[in-house]
């Protein structure tokens, strides 16, 4: 726990600007950004007595080692800034929403030549329009099924496309109608393009026009005698209808509005955002968060507008928003929001009528909401706490575990040998964190001095990183008084054995007035082994955790404590003990240290796997330095096959583009060497797979034989 006095920053030095400030721990990562008006009262205001501060704005100091900030001209700015640095440092003491579940949403991908419409969860990508989310796949797909009358859009997966197009026939959704199947040219790329345009205008709201145009059109199909087209049109607008009817009138004067509420306690709040587009409910979401700031609605408003538009631009942010709370800083988000939309924004509390009904409902919404995490969270969250708690008893430690490294060793007979390490903060795993490795300083099956290595290499590199960072502090490097103390990095590869104290000393203040950005590589990502963890899990029994031992004290490294999980009678070992720790079958602390050996296990045969079906897949022509794909593709592809490229000449090989002689000489020499394969068999007949035949498009592609 730090001192902050220790890092106070001077008097003066800090700007009366606006600005976005970070506070670091002592590993230099990031754990709380703000922004500020003025960042010299907002500064001062974190370093006054500890006694006065919110608990958790206590803990966030105490537990930072370092303050830097960035001057902005604008409030804008700062929120621009803020978000950015939030969404890319992920610091653990700000208010971070999640949602409570995976929404489905209805999407266009209008990126593609032949625009798809689908069912999307997850993350959104760039191209595709939106609509929703919804709170069940099945609405989704249900709206969607009455619209394929009117708008015969294209709904199949790329394969089934591909697939469509190569034999000559439509899908099924083709043959009755509800798919336009520009797989067989019915329509062009262009027709369907206007289709799907036309399909989101609709799903955007702007549905009355479009429905008077068909009945216009039904009413002089009726006039001209065409009774059957009539009839086809009568029937498109009852489909339409039947699916605007599914979403509610909510606000009878068709306004675009996303109504925003919150529910909160002392430690959680939910937020629930509905999104209503032409007075009807189109979408609606929840998130969910931990009040790890010291934050209240208005805070909780600000950070749920940053989350859900920092992405989002033009149609996607409406001309309404409408909140519980106004945020202290309106008009900066007033105006940073007309900014994403090109267009006036209004940001209001709704007052009377209609809208502060449905305000009400959202907010109800809410309030079932965080009922509901809190009664889903409070086992798992006091489960994950005991499980540490039990696993600091069993082993001594002086406190709980929150961040554990687990590491696996995987081969197949002693080939492709490869290690996992996987990262659990929290007793949750974190894969961002996640690293592989391969086993480089020997071959064959060893398990205890592949541990050995990996160990080492982690650590040297977390060594290498504090080096950078200059966490190296004199009483590390030993004081002497002739000149600069000097500290050794043992065994890290390609750095000098001895550095000067002076040049391991923090980067300082740079000329804006923050400390120099260390917590990112030159080319501005995250550095990988920064972080230590207070527990290093082998999987194995006392001979691996005896060598991940003797690596951390090769290193000099004796602050990181060090267990192993043997599988057999799941006991665990500790460094220099004759016998196990043996956890009750019923600890929570052993089923969390299961979980972390079994996602390590896991990652590492997964690694494995993929190494062990890339050299299945290698093909002769990988063995020709020099040679890349996009050649060997085009020796297949001239030859056909491997058999033919083998008995192919030296001029032969010339005459494939790209070939030069001596290329061809060192293809033929190499092809010379290698020896043929042995006959494929087809499995389902018996019969043998002649070489010679044409390879396949996915063997071609990677340079197999057929």
């Amino acid at each position: 726990m730090a001192d902050p006095s220790s890092y106070r920053p001077k008097p003066g030095q800090i700007p009366d600007s606006p600005g976005v400030y970070k506070f670091r721990d002592q590993h230099a990562r990031v754990i709380y950004v703000g922004k500020a008006k003025s960042l010299r009262p907002r500064l001062s205001s974190y370093f006054q007595d500890l006694a006065n501060l919110h608990p958790r704005t206590r803990t966030m100091v105490t537990t930072a080692a370092s303050v830097e900030w960035t001057v902005v001209s604008t409030e804008v700015e700062a929120l621009q800034l803020e978000y950015a640095w939030i969404k890319e440092f992920d610091p653990r003491f700000n208010v971070k929403y999640r949602d409570d579940k995976s929404y489905p949403s209805l999407a266009v991908t209008l990126n593609e030549e032949f625009p798809r419409v689908q069912v999307m969860r997850g993350p959104r990508r760039k191209g595709v329009r939106y609509f929703g989310p919804y709170g069940h796949a099945w609405a989704i797909r249900e709206t969607v099924d009455l619209m394929l009358r009117v708008f015969p859009v294209r709904t199949c997966s790329a394969g089934v496309f591909k697939r469509s197009a190569q034999i000559g026939r439509p899908c099924l959704l083709g043959y009755i109608g509800k798919c336009s199947a520009p797989c067989v040219g019915r329509v062009n790329a262009e027709e369907h393009r206007a289709l799907a345009e036309e399909f989101c205008d609709f799903m955007a709201g702007r549905t009355g026009a479009y429905i008077r145009r068909l009945e216009t059109r039904m009413r002089e199909a009726s006039e001209e005698m065409e009774y059957e087209k009539a009839a086809r049109l009568r029937d498109d607008i009852e489909a339409l209808k039947r699916a605007m009817e599914k979403n509610a009138v909510v606000l009878t004067d068709a306004t675009d509005a996303d109504l925003m509420a919150v529910a909160e306690d002392e430690l959680e709040a939910a937020v629930q955002i509905f999104h209503v587009r032409g007075g009807r409910v189109r979408g609606q979401r929840g998130w969910v968060t931990d009040k790890v700031e010291a934050v209240d609605t208005a805070g909780l408003v600000a950070h749920a507008l940053q989350q859900l538009y920092g992405e989002e631009s033009g149609d996607a942010v409406p001309k309404e928003v409408l909140v519980p709370v106004l945020p202290e800083d309106t008009a900066a988000l007033n105006q940073w929001l007309t900014d994403r939309r090109g267009a006036a924004v209004s940001l209001r509390i709704p007052q009377r009528g209609d809208k502060k009904d449905l305000m009400a409902t959202v907010a109800r919404n809410a309030e079932h909401a965080l009922v509901l995490h809190k009664t889903k969270r409070a086992s798992d969250l006091t489960t994950r706490s005991r499980a540490l708690e039990e696993i600091a008893d069993a082993l001594g430690l002086d406190t709980a575990p929150l961040r554990v490294e687990c590491f696996d060793i995987s081969h197949l007979q002693g080939d492709d040998v490869v290690a996992s390490m996987v990262v659990f903060e929290d007793g949750l795993p974190r894969k961002s964190e996640y690293r592989r490795f391969q086993i480089k300083s020997f071959a064959g099956q060893d398990d205890v001095r592949s541990m050995h290595e990996v160990i080492s290499r982690r650590f040297r590199r977390y060594l290498q990183e504090k080096q950078k960072t200059g966490e190296w502090d004199l009483a590390e490097a030993g004081d002497t008084p002739d000149g600069p103390d000097t500290v050794e990095v043992p065994d890290a590869p390609g750095a000098p054995g001895q550095v000067s104290v002076e040049e391991l000393t923090p980067a300082g203040v740079v000329a804006s007035g923050s400390v120099a950005d260390s917590g990112r590589d030159e080319d501005g990502r995250p550095r990988r082994f920064a972080y230590p963890p207070q527990l290093v899990v082998v999987d194995g029994g006392q001979p691996q955790v005896a060598a991940a031992q003797r690596a951390l004290d090769d290193l000099g490294i004796d602050d990181v404590a060090v267990c192993g999980l043997a599988k057999r009678l799941e006991e665990v070992w500790l460094p220099g003990e004759d016998d196990p720790v043996v956890l009750p079958r019923s600890s929570e602390g052993l089923y969390l240290l299961q979980r972390v050996r079994d996602e390590a296990h896991r990652f590492a045969i997964r690694y494995q796997r993929t190494k062990r079906a890339a050299s299945f897949r290698a093909g002769p022509l990988d063995a020709v330095a020099g040679l890349g794909e996009t050649r060997k593709r085009a020796l297949l592809k001239h030859f056909g096959s491997v058999k033919r490229l083998r008995a192919a000449t030296v001029d032969q090989l010339c005459e494939v583009p790209g070939i030069g002689r001596k290329t061809a000489e060192t293809v033929a020499a190499a092809l010379a060497q290698a020896a043929p394969a042995a006959p494929a068999v087809n499995t389902a007949t018996g019969e043998i797979i002649e070489d010679d035949a044409a390879p396949t498009a996915a063997a071609s592609e990677r340079g197999d034989t057929a």
